[in-house]
């Protein structure tokens, strides 16, 4: 049976940290046109600081949750705005869902999609169509549950998670109504949410770090 180790949790936020570092500049372009153009740097350094975090900490006597939480308070200390809260609030329910082990089923990697969608809609009160992060977290966490319920292998669930975040996409045609975008009304229509897209990538790092990992490779 492949597993999910604490290990593995410092392998796969350095792959998250290594996206949204090669993602920082476009997230930038993207929130500029909306937004104050801070997204990308938000993003890249939230998950450095995360994937640092853990790496120190080393983890050998740290469970999952005790992972997770770590990573969350980094990521919140080093994010201002609304990104840091939501995705520390995405994580402590991440921990909540994997509980006090030390490694589980790499099947179970499924779950952790599912849980950071709860915790991001819980936190933000958002919801599908508002144009934020959660038009690629909610599809990414309806197919997640929909191949859980279904026995799927957990990479094929977790890469049907990822084309669906690609939802984001939608979010050209959508006219913001949350967060800082919501003041342009109509003139934001025509523009692509980049909390929405930096979702979509995390989502897609996640299904490549878990086709590598099921494969036998360290990411």
């Amino acid at each position: 049976m492949q597993t999910f180790s604490r290990h593995d949790l410092t392998d796969l936020f350095r792959s998250l940290a290594e996206r949204m570092a090669a993602e920082q500049s476009y997230l930038a372009e993207l929130d500029g046109e909306i937004g104050d153009a801070d997204h990308g740097v938000a993003m890249a350094g939230g998950f450095a600081a995360a994937a640092r975090a853990l790496g120190e900490a080393g983890g050998a006597d740290q469970t999952l949750a005790q992972g997770l939480t770590l990573a969350a308070s980094s990521l919140h200390n080093a994010v201002g705005a609304t990104t840091g809260p939501l995705y520390a609030s995405a994580l402590l329910r991440a921990a909540s869902a994997l509980g006090a082990e030390t490694q589980v089923p790499l099947s179970r990697l499924p779950e952790v999609i599912v849980a950071m969608a709860e915790g991001i809609a819980a936190r933000g009160q958002g919801k599908p169509g508002d144009k934020t992060m959660v038009d690629a977290w909610a599809p990414a966490a309806h197919a997640a549950r929909a191949g859980l319920q279904a026995g799927q292998p957990a990479t094929e669930v977790l890469a049907a998670a990822a084309r669906a975040a690609d939802g984001a996409q939608a979010t050209r045609a959508m006219m913001a109504s949350r967060g800082r975008a919501a003041r342009l009304g109509p003139r934001s229509v025509g523009h692509l949410d980049p909390g929405a897209v930096s979702a979509a990538a995390l989502l897609d790092s996640l299904a490549h770090w878990a086709r590598r990992r099921a494969e036998g490779s360290r990411p």
